[in-house]
């Protein structure tokens, strides 16, 4: 019971949608996926944990309402996230996380192939340590607070481009994708991370929270993406020792991006930096189900807010399952 109860706390949403407030903010804009919500393992206990997220919207924003008019057709994204974690000790552990885009696409309005961007590759790489300094277990209950302090490294691409023929000369001229295409911002940022976790193992119940705050870098072109900060409260039940339960509320807030002053002297970009941010508040319905060391769990987003500046396109869907296992170092 002590086992399942664990794995279901564990699978709570962090999601690594990417999609940055670049023109398109369609989904999170945390680089942490599958795992932000968690304390620590147990000393030399590793955990494998890979998903499969989707991401899809045609909506766009303007202020606090749909607006009709559309600047491109659709987003979309598919990724595979990894992350490997290894408990040091009892009280901290530590975790690699990246994985791979299938494909990031922003479709041209009415299928228009010269505005039509897509990328694939590796996205970055995050180390995130993390240290409890509360951890207690009692008879029935147990508390859990735990301090978190990322690293983002930037692998992927931040200035890939798109070529298009010009039909006349035969030419091709090379525009830049959007930064929502981008498989990097190419920046190294820095992650904060706090949760707070209070479970009653008898009832098979649980109330968690956390909290995220990421300081961006400036990338080696003059870009600055917003720093990104989201709250998250947690309710979770096991049922049949096996299937976990658990409902978050979720608000996060995206600051607008910035630029070089030097390099918007020379050369705008083919954005607008200042439809750039948003404020969110995500209703999130999650399932887990656990059979030995493997725990099996699926996850959604359904925005109930969205506040964006200008006019760009919000959040609509998002979708991920995946899987974790978990072993002890002999």
């Amino acid at each position: 019971m002590k086992n399942a109860f664990l794995l279901a706390m564990l699978f709570s949403i962090g999601i690594d949608c990417r999609i940055y407030p670049q023109c398109c903010s369609g989904g999170s804009g945390s680089p942490i996926a599958g795992g932000a919500s968690q304390g620590v393992l147990a000393g030399r206990q590793f955990d494998l944990n890979t998903n499969f997220q989707f991401i899809y919207t045609d909506q766009f924003f303007k202020g606090d309402s749909k607006d009709p008019s559309k600047y491109f057709d659709h987003f979309s994204s598919t990724y595979q996230y990894l992350r490997i974690a290894y408990g040091v000790n009892y009280n901290f552990t530590m975790s690699l996380e990246s994985g791979y885009y299938f494909s990031k696409k922003e479709v041209g309005l009415n299928n228009n192939p010269t505005t039509t961007y897509s990328s694939s590759g590796i996205g970055d790489l995050i180390l995130f340590p993390r240290y409890d300094i509360i951890n207690r277990t009692e008879e029935d209950q147990r508390t859990e607070v735990t301090l978190g302090l990322g690293y983002k490294i930037p692998l992927g691409s931040y200035n890939d481009s798109t070529g298009n023929i010009e039909p006349f000369s035969g030419k091709t001229f090379y525009v830049t994708n959007p930064q929502s295409v981008q498989l990097s911002t190419g920046a190294q940022d820095i992650i904060f991370y706090l949760f707070l976790f209070r479970g009653y193992p008898l009832k098979n119940f649980r109330i968690f929270a956390n909290a995220l705050y990421i300081k961006k870098g400036w990338n080696p072109i003059g870009e600055k993406l917003g720093d990104f900060a989201s709250v998250g409260l947690f309710i979770g039940k096991t049922f049949f020792e096996k299937l976990g339960v658990t409902l978050q509320v979720r608000a996060e807030w995206v600051e607008k991006m910035k630029i070089n002053e030097t390099i918007l002297q020379n050369a705008y970009p083919n954005y607008d930096p200042e439809a750039t941010g948003y404020k969110k508040v995500f209703i999130s319905p999650q399932l887990s189900y656990s059979k030995g060391n493997l725990a099996f769990y699926v996850l959604s987003d359904f925005p109930v807010y969205q506040y964006v500046t200008k006019s760009q396109i919000g959040s609509e869907f998002l979708m991920t399952a995946g899987i974790s296992y978990r072993f002890y170092l002999q």
